[in-house]
């Protein structure tokens, strides 16, 4: 893939903005082994940065060779990632709507919190397994991982910022300026610079270690219980046709049935298309447990709850997902057994790894 000069157009929260940058061409990893893995030891610390394909994962999309992996990138797209600095006010950074305790999403917030108290018209998505993600946001209105940030940071009511007043910021920094040329050989800050420092922290938040995982891997013994089982098969039968294993998403954009009428056409916004009017992403629902509430806008409080919409609460318009056409016929013990699968999906190891967090 080749990316040159050109104008990319971002959409979120009903805004409409872009950027002009400049990013090196990169090849294609070629995958020898099951398992790709690009370390740097830290030297000072002993620490392990990594990105690590798990075995049962497909190739990533994201690939590491202008961005390859080091502690000391990694640790500045974390110190950037944490920084209220990329907002108008000093106030909103990338960490306030992404909390890790909420695998990166923002718990018990119905939409996305920016600047002044504005509020914005989607819930903030979890972060993670990203590196086999093309497309980004609810819409799919950002096809890079690397261009990813540009939206929050220019979106007037989340982080309200341009970037050439981020960049002009953090060039005014001593320590920014040693920072960064630790990581990238030089202390003139570009945006380049800082937009590949963030993807490799977020490229570097690989989610594979669940109940579910280990059951898979066959690893210590791990079992399901018996309701935990009939959920999964539960689950393979009514739902893995949009979320699949192992990613648990099919990354496609789907109307699955929330409005009758539009108030946000979604990935309709993107591409113009009718036809993609009320349609949106397909969330992973990996660490669902911990992502509450759900959906786009963030209207349904309670897992048990989106069971309930599918089973019942599925509303016809002409670009309705022909999948849901009927519902999904489950009994109140199915439910109660596909919530215990969901339950599994939960990666603890990944919710409170401190190399994640915020550096105090």
């Amino acid at each position: 893939m080749l990316l040159t000069f050109r104008e990319f157009s971002f959409r979120s929260a009903g805004v409409k903005r872009s950027v002009h940058l400049r990013l090196m061409p990169f090849i294609g990893l070629v995958i020898m082994l099951s398992t790709v893995s690009c370390k740097d030891d830290d030297p000072q610390t002993g620490e392990t940065i990594s990105f690590e394909q798990p075995a049962n994962f497909p190739s990533p999309v994201y690939q590491f060779n202008d961005n390859g992996v080091t502690n000391n990138r990694f640790q500045l797209g974390r110190k950037l990632f944490y920084d209220p600095v990329l907002s108008l006010d000093n106030t909103i950074s990338c960490g306030n709507c992404h909390l890790q305790k909420a695998a990166f999403s923002h718990v018990d917030h119905d939409v996305s919190h920016g600047i002044n108290n504005l509020l914005g018209t989607r819930n903030a998505p979890p972060i993670f397994n990203l590196a086999w993600h093309s497309n980004f946001f609810w819409d799919g209105g950002v096809n890079h991982l690397e261009l990813q940030p540009v939206n929050p940071i220019q979106n007037p009511v989340e982080m309200g910022e341009s970037l050439a007043h981020v960049i002009a910021k953090l060039n005014g920094s001593t320590t920014y300026k040693t920072l960064f040329n630790e990581a990238y050989g030089s202390d003139s800050i570009t945006s380049q610079m800082m937009l590949r420092a963030l993807a490799q922290f977020m490229a570097v938040l690989v989610s594979a270690n669940s109940k579910y995982d280990r059951v898979m891997r066959n690893e210590n013994g791990a079992q399901f219980t018996t309701e935990e089982l009939n959920g999964l098969t539960l689950f393979r039968q009514k739902c893995a046709s949009c979320h699949s294993e192992p990613l648990f998403t099919d990354l496609s954009y789907r109307n699955n049935g929330l409005d009758s009428v539009f108030s946000d056409l979604g990935r309709g916004l993107i591409t113009l298309d009718p036809n993609d009017n009320g349609k949106f992403k397909v969330p992973s629902l990996r660490n669902i447990s911990v992502t509450y509430p759900y959906m786009h806008d963030g209207r349904i409080k309670t897992l048990s709850k989106v069971i309930d919409h599918y089973t019942s609460g599925i509303k016809s318009s002409p670009t309705l997902d022909p999948l849901l056409a009927n519902g999904i016929l489950l009994s109140p013990q199915e439910k109660s057994d596909l919530l215990s699968f969901l339950q599994t999906l939960k990666d603890d190891s990944f919710l409170n790894n401190p190399s994640y967090s915020e550096i105090h």
